[in-house]
């Protein structure tokens, strides 16, 4: 069911946010840290491939508005500003108010660049 938010729960908390907040998710050992286009950052209890699950079952399968790129990071598309995949770079930006310059491994670049060239 895809009403646009995310719920993030565990056993003393709930964490409702707009998946379009979202520019990034990263990997903290056993913790994920989802950053947002105002700044804020959240840290909530479950690993990036739990994160990952979430998303898939809480927003529509048609929506593909979040891929995982390598073993850290997930991001969201529509902020994808540049890649730079021999650099191993990364901008996620909405050209606006907030730029955020990630690394990422070379392959895994080249695979996002491939996929927004070939979905646009």
């Amino acid at each position: 069911m895809d009403n646009g938010y995310l719920i993030f729960s565990s056993s003393s908390e709930l964490l409702r946010l707009r998946a379009e907040r979202i520019v990034y998710v990263k990997s903290d050992g056993n913790y994920s840290t989802l950053v947002m286009a105002d700044g804020e950052e959240r840290l909530v209890t479950c690993q990036l491939g739990e994160v990952e699950r979430m998303m898939a079952a809480q927003l529509s399968a048609g929506s593909m508005r979040f891929v995982r790129i390598g073993k850290s990071l997930i991001i969201n598309r529509t902020f994808i500003h540049y890649i730079h995949p021999v650099r191993q770079q990364l901008v996620l930006s909405d050209e606006q108010s907030f730029r955020y310059t990630l690394t990422a491994s070379k392959e895994a670049l080249r695979q996002l660049k491939d996929l927004v060239e070939n979905t646009v």
